[in-house]
């Protein structure tokens, strides 16, 4: 997908400076805010997530390392490491890190986003679960280079990708345009003022392919509410 770095209907805003503002104003919110409710809030771990989640970290060898990328609270924290794995943290909030410390203090974690894992060292496998969905098209290479980086060869990684209507998206795309932001198709900014994009699952596919992964499996799941649904990646480098 090709996208600009300015709108054609508001050139005056800069999308590159409009997204660096919306994941700061994220961030902040999940450090002040969602860090402190999350885990009151968060849906409990679906079969498919469990399952996946479980593939992935059977994938590594036992006392491997896991990166859990990005890893909020440590939910899947006790999971990998009753599996007999060590795990690897990072997050872009730190309140969100806190809240992972707290309950799991001896596991490693970095404040990191995404689009900044280039720094870490070779793991076993990763997972991320419930992210893609803030991670704007133009940097979707840039994450899966990330990981594709950090796994060793032959390392498995577990991706959901978040999906939803798509008279949804046409209508929040056609507002978001009216008002003069620098939107592309498929992107979402209705929900609690917060980013969302949707890519279609065949540029997932190329993305994942391009980037240098095989994908192993593919499987679909319902969302905890009706407005969103999950297609779950499971590959390796």
């Amino acid at each position: 997908m090709t996208t600009t770095s300015r709108s054609t209907n508001n050139p005056s805003i800069d999308r590159g400076d409009w997204l660096r503002a919306l994941r700061r104003t994220s961030r902040e919110r999940y450090d002040t805010l969602f860090s402190a409710t999350y885990d009151a809030d968060d849906p409990p771990m679906d079969a498919a997530h469990e399952r996946f989640v479980a593939d992935v970290v059977a994938s590594a060898p036992l006392g491997g390392c896991v990166l859990d990328a990005p890893c909020g609270t440590g939910k899947y924290f006790a999971m990998i490491i009753a599996a007999g794995r060590t795990v690897i943290g990072c997050d872009h909030s730190a309140g969100m890190l806190a809240r992972a410390a707290a309950k799991h203090p001896d596991v490693a974690l970095q404040r990191l986003t995404l689009q900044g894992l280039n720094h870490l060292s070779t793991v076993d496998a990763a997972i991320c679960v419930d992210a893609m969905e803030d991670v704007p098209p133009e940097d979707w290479p840039l994450v899966l280079a990330n990981f594709h980086r950090a796994l060793r060869p032959g390392g498995h990684l577990y991706l959901s990708v978040e999906m939803t209507d798509e008279h949804w998206l046409h209508e929040a795309y056609t507002t978001a345009r009216d008002q003069g932001l620098p939107v592309v198709p498929n992107e979402d900014i209705t929900r609690g003022d917060s980013y969302h994009y949707y890519p279609p699952l065949p540029q997932v596919r190329d993305w994942l392919t391009g980037g240098g992964f095989t994908i192993i499996e593919q499987a679909h799941s319902d969302g905890a509410h009706p407005s969103y649904s999950y297609q779950h990646f499971h590959v390796r480098t």
